[in-house]
């Protein structure tokens, strides 16, 4: 019995009554008297929030308010100070009930706290999405009434970086069966000038088939294998052990990169942009036929038929368009891997299209930068586009236990069972 009366004060909590709510309701005349910064709902948090407090200073005394007497002898209640609570409507003027003593701290509201993080929340996920911080001033201006400084703004957003170094140097997979690569581009701000530069970007597919993004790495002005092999030495550094198929865009030394750290690994060209690339050499009024021809080569059934197909299109083409040709005779090995495997996995290498679609997220958020200051400013948004995107990301592959079967018969001395 007296554990129930403990338990029954200690949730004693007054919230606004019913006719409270429709006396405010009754004022109502348009939507700011809702959401407004002074709307009901300000108001109504404001009552609950006390009645909470009050509540939980009742338990710290050990007496409700109004007796007399309690467990904590000699200490009691010793009125109230203002404190401002930043709130999605705006800022709320509470009253925060005290002791004598001076030990009761509220645990809803902290002393030192005005928040529970919501404004710092609200900047980041603006800044995640691309907005200029002259936009997220103006934002926040609206919404809460408060007026933000463009280096309060930076402060919030530079305490990430800790979370972004953190989550570039993590530990990685032993194993990934299949990664992608490839770049996007940003103006970057170098020695006084901008600067047209690379964020290079790695995905890869685990065992489970759940794909995650490996890191980005920000261009330091090295080209072609040099930087690529700074890259692929990275991944190994976090415990990258294997690899078995890396689907690229034709990336610049990435072959002699990644087959110096792991030889084994195959590597397939993405067939989609090399018809864009070959097609640039092909006339207009050419193109419609040429695409006829370059079906037969790449959605043949098998490699044979693809390089019979190939030797008919350089007889028909060469002498016209020599260099589009061309392009595929000279890079034909590492377009041709697909032909190694079942349809579930060419579908899955045959082109970069699963880390085009995370890209073309990436670039919605980079679109409405002129120019960033410095590659850590790249990281750091790059970083929070990354967790939004990342968050929609919880499932595996479609039929990846069919296509894990198939790896483990092609990669048989490299799949751990």
């Amino acid at each position: 019995m007296t554990d129930i009366g403990k338990n029954t004060k200690k949730k004693r909590i007054e919230l606004p009554s019913t006719e409270k709510v429709q006396e405010e309701l009754a004022k109502v005349e348009n939507m700011d008297d809702f959401f407004g910064r002074d709307g009901i709902f300000a108001r109504l948090f404001s009552d609950t929030l006390e009645q909470m407090m009050e509540a939980e200073l009742s338990d710290h005394l050990g007496y409700e308010k109004y007796e007399s007497s309690g467990r904590n002898s000699g200490n009691s209640r010793n009125g109230y100070y203002g404190k401002k609570v930043r709130t999605s409507s705006g800022d709320v003027e509470i009253q925060v009930p005290r002791d004598r003593e001076g030990s009761f701290e509220p645990k809803i509201i902290p002393k030192y706290g005005t928040n529970t993080n919501e404004l710092e929340e609200k900047i980041l996920g603006l800044y995640a999405r691309g907005v200029s911080t002259r936009d997220i001033q103006d934002t926040l201006g609206e919404l809460y009434g408060v007026d933000i400084s463009a280096s309060t703004i930076s402060k919030v957003t530079d305490k990430v970086w800790e979370a972004v170094e953190a989550w570039q140097n993590r530990p990685l997979a032993a194993i990934y069966p299949i990664i992608y690569m490839d770049a996007i581009h940003i103006k970057l701000r170098r020695d006084g000038k901008v600067a047209n530069t690379a964020v290079h970007i790695v995905l890869g597919v685990d065992l489970n088939g759940y794909r995650d993004v490996l890191g980005h790495w920000v261009s330091d002005g090295a080209e072609g294998a040099n930087f690529w092999l700074s890259v692929i030495t990275d991944l190994q550094s976090r415990g990258v052990q294997d690899i078995f198929i890396a689907s690229v865009d034709g990336l610049t030394g990435f072959s002699d990169a990644i087959h110096s750290v792991f030889p084994n690994t195959e590597v397939q060209r993405c067939i989609i942009h090399q018809i864009r690339n070959s097609l640039r050499y092909v006339s207009w009024k050419d193109q419609k036929e040429f695409i006829k021809d370059l079906k037969a080569v790449y959605q043949a059934p098998s490699r044979e038929v693809a390089e019979t197909n190939l030797v008919h299109l350089a007889e028909k083409w060469s002498a016209k368009y020599a260099i589009a040709v061309r392009s595929w005779e000279n890079n034909w090995d590492e377009l041709s891997t697909f032909f190694n495997y079942p349809a579930e996995i060419r579908r899955l290498i045959y082109t970069t299209n699963t880390i085009e679609g995370y890209n073309r997220q990436l670039r919605k958020v980079t679109k409405t930068k002129a120019s960033f200051p410095t590659s850590q400013a790249v990281r750091k948004l790059l970083y929070l586009a990354n967790v939004n995107i990342l968050k929609k990301w919880t499932r595996p592959l479609v039929h990846w236990p069919l296509i894990l079967n198939q790896l483990a018969i092609r990669f048989e001395d490299r799949v751990p069972f």
